[in-house]
């Protein structure tokens, strides 16, 4: 009897159980029982602590704007799992997921949900007939699922402390492991990093003889906000840019996007200055600085490290700046595995009410242990565990003019966007 989707959704969430388990070899197997569809398309690969979802997504997006059709999958999603792979901006159908979900079962293999959800993406691109695939790595790099690509141009986006117990405890040893998706003669894109880190991901291009862009040598951007700005690379030099997504930040993202695509377009995948200008206009990607309601104003974003907690904050000082009567509400949720003090660090000074809450994860800090942290630096609280609570007590707190920012975990955004948009949510979590 062929598989349904809630079953297929249901078979995935078993597969969560399994964690994760960082090595190429179940994924190589699961490609083979397919017969490698990873090698009938083109790809760009997109790896870094902070910023690759969203450069992904100006990638596709540029490349769509060009004519080709183009594979996007990301990780995580934030409502529904099909978020994750999308064929020119269309989600995979369910059924496509229930089928080859059954397909995929039938390999003798034991994958983790990230190395099976990855070739069931690789072999519906090769289904769809895409042109290009722009791939996001998921974890690190050398040993992510996504590591078996042969790809016309990667790019390493940024490089922070994140994810210490696979990847290492110090800047230098994340990006070797970043560095890992480097492939010998294929461009490399370097966004912002410190010296430390580039120092490790040169060596690795240079170990490889790939050419190496870096950001403000080989190319650069220039502007006060995505709202108009300009990129300068080695060929490219357009102005008058402007992209929806919000935050200083993004300019670096689209830099990296843009030089990526500078790498691999001609001859194998052009692309028209028309198509950058189109692309980088209509691109979206939601849970990044993203507002999802007025009056008061609610803003998602899933930063969940203190470097992407840095980001948010500029953008909030942004906002007060402009509207200096404002309040800002922070409902915040947190891994227990994340650097908790070190993201509040950063965002404490710029808001003006904090409330604790809690995703229904397992390694979600509670938000009573949030709250307690807060007090004993002296910081109130409101702890409010519920999600669906804690954003009805912030609207309840909120002037119609003030600013209700929820942030801490993109699966908090992801919750906190399916109770404001009432729509159902996934339970494939993570």
């Amino acid at each position: 009897m062929r598989m349904s989707y809630p079953q297929a959704v249901e078979f995935l969430h078993g597969l969560q159980r399994h964690g994760i388990k960082p090595g190429l070899e179940r994924i190589q197997a699961l490609l083979a029982g397919l017969a490698h569809p990873e090698r009938r398309y083109l790809s760009l690969h997109i790896g870094g602590t902070n910023g690759k979802g969203s450069t992904a997504a100006m990638a596709a997006s540029v490349l769509q704007a060009a004519g080709h059709r183009v594979g996007l999958y990301t990780s995580p999603h934030l409502v529904e799992f099909r978020e994750r792979i999308q064929v020119n901006g269309e989600m995979i159908p369910e059924e496509r997921v229930a089928v080859l979900t059954d397909r995929l079962r039938a390999v003798p293999c034991e994958p983790t949900f990230f190395e099976f959800t990855t070739a069931l993406a690789f072999q519906y691109f090769s289904e769809a007939g895409v042109e290009v695939a722009v791939v996001e790595v998921g974890l690190g790099g050398r040993y992510d699922a996504t590591n078996v690509l042969a790809p016309l141009a990667v790019g390493i986006t940024s490089v922070a402390l994140d994810h210490q117990e696979y990847l290492g405890e110090t800047v230098g040893a994340i990006a070797h492991e970043k560095a890992g998706i480097i492939k010998p003669g294929v461009p490399v894109v370097l966004g912002h990093v410190s010296d430390e880190a580039a120092v490790v991901v040169a060596r690795e291009a240079g170990a490889c003889r790939a050419p190496l862009y870096r950001l403000h040598d080989e190319f650069t951007i220039d502007g006060e906000s995505p709202a108009r700005f300009r990129y300068a690379g080695r060929k490219w030099s357009y102005d008058g840019l402007s992209c929806p997504l919000a935050g200083r930040h993004q300019l670096i993202n689209a830099a990296c996007a843009l030089a990526l695509l500078e790498a691999a377009a001609e001859p194998t995948l052009p692309v028209s200055e028309a198509a950058v200008r189109e692309g980088l206009r209509r691109v979206r990607w939601g849970g990044r600085l993203e507002t999802v309601d007025s009056r008061p104003r609610i803003v998602l974003d899933g930063a969940h490290n203190p470097d992407a907690a840095s980001v948010v904050a500029a953008y909030v000082a942004d906002l007060r700046r402009e509207r200096p009567g404002s309040r800002v509400i922070l409902v915040v949720g947190i891994m227990r595995d994340k650097d908790r003090q070190g993201f509040l660090d950063r965002l404490l000074p710029h808001v003006d009410d904090v409330i604790t809450t809690q995703v229904r994860h397992p390694r979600a800090a509670t938000a009573h242990e949030l709250g307690a942290s807060l007090h004993a630096r002296g910081v109130p609280a409101h702890v409010v565990p519920d999600p669906a609570d804690a954003i009805a007590r912030a609207r309840g707190m909120a002037a119609s003019d003030d600013l209700i920012l929820i942030t801490g975990s993109l699966m908090l955004v992801g919750e906190a966007k399916a109770i404001l948009l009432g729509c159902g949510l996934s339970p494939l979590r993570g």
